[in-house]
């Protein structure tokens, strides 16, 4: 089980520019989502500025009024020793969070401005799953999106680092006088083009490991989509019994997880928890991680887990409505789960949510994965949909061929057993192909 590593809190503030076609429950809703950001990056917002412009400013993102009303308040709580001893209300900000990616310059010349690190929403995202990727394949997607976002910055990095700081000699370079971004870029590209190939290789013995694994033996599948901090890895929990990380934090799992549902069904169902979707994710991060989607393309039934007590959970939903098309699971069919009616007020609160939900979403479930009887229903439902297409048979099992009994128990539902003079006879219902393959088994034995 993967625990938290509890860093130090570090302090920093919220800057965002609100543009004529942004509403302001929209507005909100990016802020609130970036404080989020933030808090699984380890920060605590402490002030957040707005301003309203008709475009962003093109040399430092917000207006200059708006620059200079940040710096005061970045000096005011990095006064010297004795001013903090006077007021200790006044934390040290460490850095502004801005709610849009900003060009290299916009972010070099805010920097400069306001006297402390910049990081746009863009970078953000990034240093998170940053952070987070575990596996081999996750952490070379991550990369390469890192990498990609740094390189055309590398060239504001060299203006701040002053005339020696670009300039390299040629030992060790490809040419005498080239630059340190040159050079950096080149490593960039080189370095890219590696971890690409790398993921081509890795993708390879994925499909292969994934044939391999349906060949030994046929599972129903079902793979939790969502919002991230919707509650999939909670429920995933719940449903197998297994110990996944929960954690109230955006992206705490990027990594695919694959269980049993437990208990163990006919036929057996393998759950998959994947990464959370989250508005503008960074363009290389979709690139990057559609394949941590493969679980879902390769579903046979998708449960959308959506944030009932997030009042823009409706935006959230179209936001993984959109990932899924884009990515061709659109076609899988889908149970729309409503997670967390717990948080949204009393009893009488919850009820009326779960009232209009089910009005508006006719074929949806509402439920708290905290509720053991809520989750057992929503598991009653998977093995309802894996047992629709299931098959009544009869199988005879003679007394000498006992040893085909526990199979019979494995592969199928016994929904009934009677014992007569030469054998058992079981009424079972499961995949024809398996009530098939035992008949032929029991045909082979001498």
């Amino acid at each position: 089980m993967q625990s938290e590593v509890k860093e130090p809190l570090r302090y920093a503030v919220v800057a965002s520019v609100q543009l004529p076609n942004v509403s302001d429950i929209e507005f909100e809703a990016s802020l609130n989502e970036l404080r989020e950001l933030a808090k699984t990056l380890g920060y605590q917002i402490v002030n957040t500025f707005v301003q309203k412009r008709s475009s962003f400013d093109t040399t430092g993102y917000l207006g200059i009024g708006k620059r200079e009303e940040i710096r005061d308040y970045v000096s005011l709580h990095a006064g010297d020793e004795e001013s903090q001893a006077l007021n200790a209300q006044l934390p040290d900000i460490e850095a502004v969070l801005v709610d849009h990616e900003i060009s290299p310059a916009q972010a070099r010349n805010l920097e400069i401005e306001v006297g402390c690190e910049v990081m746009d929403r863009t970078m953000v995202i990034l240093e998170i799953f940053h952070r987070n990727a575990r596996s081999r394949a996750a952490r070379a997607q991550v990369e390469i999106a890192r990498l990609g976002y740094m390189a055309p910055r590398l060239r504001e990095a060299a203006k701040l680092a002053g005339p020696q700081g670009r300039q390299r000699s040629g030992a060790g370079g490809r040419g005498a006088g080239e630059s340190h971004t040159e050079l950096d870029r080149r490593k960039i590209r080189d370095r890219i083009a590696d971890l690409q190939q790398e993921i081509i290789v890795m993708d390879g013995e994925r499909k292969t490991q994934r044939a391999r694994r349906q060949e030994r033996q046929t599972m129903a599948s079902v793979a939790l989509v969502g919002y991230t901090n919707a509650g999939k890895s909670t429920l995933m929990r719940a449903l197998t019994g297994s110990e996944v990380l929960v954690a109230n934090k955006l992206f705490a799992t990027l990594d695919t997880t694959v269980r049993a549902l437990y208990p163990e069904s006919v036929p057996r169902v393998l759950v998959s928890d994947t990464v959370g979707f989250i508005k503008n994710l960074p363009h290389g991060l979709v690139a990057s991680f559609k394949s941590t989607l493969d679980e879902a393309l390769d579903a046979a039934l998708l449960l959308h887990v959506i944030d009932a007590s997030d009042p823009g959970f409706e935006r959230q939903l179209e936001v993984t409505d959109k990932v899924l098309e884009e990515i061709d699971a659109d076609d899988v069919p889908r149970i729309r789960v409503f997670n967390k009616i717990d948080y949204v007020g009393d009893a009488t609160a919850q009820a009326e949510c779960e009232a209009a939900l089910r009005l508006k979403y006719p074929d949806c479930i509402v439920m708290s994965a905290r509720r053991p009887h809520e989750v057992a229903s929503l598991r009653q439902h998977i093995v309802d949909f894996f047992q629709q297409d299931l098959v009544e048979s009869e199988i005879f099992l003679p007394w000498t061929a006992q040893q085909l009994r526990g199979k019979i128990y494995a592969t199928c539902q016994v929904l009934n057993e009677r014992s007569e003079d030469e054998g058992a006879f079981f009424t079972v219902r499961g995949e024809q192909q398996d009530i098939d393959r035992l008949r032929e088994q029991l045909a082979q034995l001498p």
